[in-house]
């Protein structure tokens, strides 16, 4: 009784004492856009707009929780602009009056227009939008960290796998839009790196019908055999399809009966779902009951940057961002993500590197990099471009 009358009174103290405090307070900036996008191809999917910021608003209760004990008070300041907005003109008088610690929800192009702006230059930007490989080959900025993966990692994931299956001939089917064929350029690229024969490329140009009426189904039905009737001999269907055009009406609908994999059937992930390993249920059923719907990919994103921003002010007892880079870019960051291993950042493009996850709709499958890839640093660094590979020289590295 005396021990536990002890531990009370302590406890008391300190929250007394931390309470009695001045409490420093700590502004991210969430700075999304309103991007136009297709609706989903399945009713299954619903259509969200709270997308990314419900994971940035369930880390930053956890920020919340954990900094009372040190003093400090997160806040989040929204900003989602419409499609026709600019978003570094709509936060430039939050840039100049408070924080520089920025969630960056933007595509490449408007990712480095804030990149560029005088009044982010000494800012912390964290990316959980743009997947484009130049961010991180040639196109890097000091300000930038990448939480998301380039399309080369997501690629490279799927094709160490695929090559650990041993399959090895893979038939190319993409749509036409430039996203896709950046996705073809990366497939390319592991296809080479690890091996692989792409055997045959084919464009998708026809156009599906609404497979909501009656009719529907049977078109889609006669065009996906049309598609790829006649291929070369192959392993695998690797679709590129990120513009949600026609890539989820092919599992079942080949003219050969064969696995697809990339954008639909099999896809590589940061998250997922059906994912619950390393305690990753718990991290799945707090989002759920926080915000009413599965955690998404985006959400497990805006979470983790949050996260991140709040263990390297509470390490650093610092607010200013020349302080906190450091703490980000050290190699035993040790960012704990549910993922099995610590994850830290690539010094050479600040990309943020960890496993990722090979899933089918509904089960996990396997996490890349897999059993075999070996690499002398980090085995997550034979996922997407490594230092040899890229013309970046930043500063930090």
């Amino acid at each position: 009784m005396i021990m536990f009358r002890y531990i009370f009174i302590f406890i008391t103290i300190l929250f007394t004492s931390s309470a009695a405090a001045e409490e420093k307070e700590v502004q991210y900036i969430y700075l999304g856009k309103d991007y136009p996008s297709p609706p989903p191809l399945s009713l299954l999917e619903k259509i969200l707009t709270d997308e990314g910021v419900q994971g940035a608003r369930l880390s930053l209760k956890v920020n919340n929780q954990m900094g009372r004990m040190f003093d400090y008070k997160f806040e989040l300041k929204e900003i989602i602009v419409a499609k026709d907005e600019d978003p570094v003109e709509s936060v430039k008088n939050h840039l100049q009056q408070s924080s520089k610690l920025i969630i960056a929800d933007l595509n490449s192009k408007d990712l480095i227009k804030l990149a560029n702006f005088p009044a982010t230059k000494d800012a912390i930007i964290l990316n959980i939008n743009a997947e484009d490989d130049y961010l991180r080959v040639s196109e890097c900025r000091n300000n930038v960290f990448h939480i998301i993966p380039s399309l080369s990692m997501r690629t490279d994931a799927l094709a160490q796998y695929l090559i650990w299956k041993k399959w090895n001939k893979w038939f190319l089917v993409s749509g036409k839009h430039q996203v896709d064929k950046d996705y073809v350029k990366a497939v390319r690229r592991s296809a080479k790196k690890f091996g692989a024969k792409i055997v045959e490329e084919r464009s998708y140009k026809l156009e599906t019908g609404n497979k909501r009426v009656d009719s529907g189904h049977q078109q889609i039905q006669t065009q996906m055999p049309m598609l790829t009737r006649g291929a070369k001999n192959h392993d695998v269907v690797f679709v590129a399809d990120l513009n949600e055009s026609f890539g989820l009406y092919l599992p079942y609908r080949t003219a050969e009966p064969r696995p697809v994999v990339g954008t639909y059937g099999l896809v590589a992930s940061v998250w997922h779902r059906s994912f619950e390993q390393y305690a990753g249920t718990q991290l799945q059923n707090a989002f759920e009951e926080f915000a009413g719907r599965i955690m998404t990919e985006k959400d497990y994103l805006a979470w983790l940057a949050v996260k991140l921003l709040g263990n390297a002010i509470i390490r650093t007892k610092s607010l200013e961002p020349a302080s906190l880079q450091p703490y980000i870019l050290a190699d035993d960051l040790n960012l704990s993500a549910y993922k099995g291993r610590p994850l830290s950042f690539r010094k050479w493009n600040q990309q943020l590197r960890q496993p990722i996850l090979i899933s089918s709709d509904r089960a996990l499958v396997s996490v890349s990099p897999q059993e075999g890839f070996l690499h002398p640093k980090f085995y997550t660094d034979t996922l997407g471009f490594d230092k040899p590979e890229s013309k970046c020289n930043l500063s930090n590295s």
